[in-house]
């Protein structure tokens, strides 16, 4: 049997399922980003998110063995938010409206906190891929190929392509607009859909 390639990210030690559980870990983890946020990683530990949320640091480690499973915890609840979002993209009228359903809480989801995102970022980087994220992220790309193949949309040579190079567009635009400070979340939302549409146009039309 093959190794998964996915093993070595640290996960939760176990998986709350009690309401009581559920809301420490929810607490934590909420710790967990505003550390983050106010200390940047010098100030991250495992002692500071224990003191942050107001927990033992013995009942933080039930859940969480070390420091890279809080950021992967972190990083799945994002992407979570995010793609439940997103998915508001598949009752849109228009591929146009599709379009700006996905884009718009990636907008917002990268200047509501921007320190954290950020943070974020680079973590994901460079922490393993985990199945669950990596099902995330695979359900993103479906629901922007899904976009791009609505027959209002330019027609494209390779649609799956086109949807990888459309979800890069999307992401590296926005992390640079959050990378540089910027605040204006409705004009970086149509710097995003004029480049994906602007690719799209181009695509079709040298097919």
């Amino acid at each position: 049997m093959s190794e998964s390639p996915y093993k070595s990210r640290s996960s939760p030690r176990k998986a709350p399922r009690q309401a009581r559980s559920l809301a420490t870990v929810s607490v934590i983890v909420e710790a967990a980003a505003r550390i983050l946020e106010e200390r940047g990683h010098e100030g991250f530990s495992t002692n500071a998110v224990a003191e942050k949320a107001g927990v033992s640091i013995g009942s933080l480690y039930q859940y969480f063995p070390r420091k890279d499973a809080l950021i992967g915890a972190l990083i799945l609840r994002q992407t979570m938010s995010l793609i439940g979002d997103a998915e508001s993209a598949a009752g849109e009228p228009t591929g146009e409206g599709a379009l700006s359903a996905l884009i718009d809480p990636c907008v917002r989801q990268q200047l509501e906190r921007p320190a954290l995102a950020r943070l974020l970022d680079y973590e994901e980087a460079r922490l393993p891929l985990d199945a669950q994220t990596d099902r995330i992220k695979q359900r993103f790309l479906e629901l922007t190929r899904n976009t791009l193949a609505r027959p209002d949309m330019p027609p494209q040579p390779d649609i799956d392509i086109a949807a990888r190079d459309a979800v890069a567009i999307i992401k590296g635009m926005i992390d640079a607009a959050g990378e540089h400070g910027e605040e204006d979340r409705d004009g970086l939302a149509l710097r995003v859909r004029r480049a994906v549409l602007g690719y799209l146009r181009a695509s079709s039309e040298g097919s």
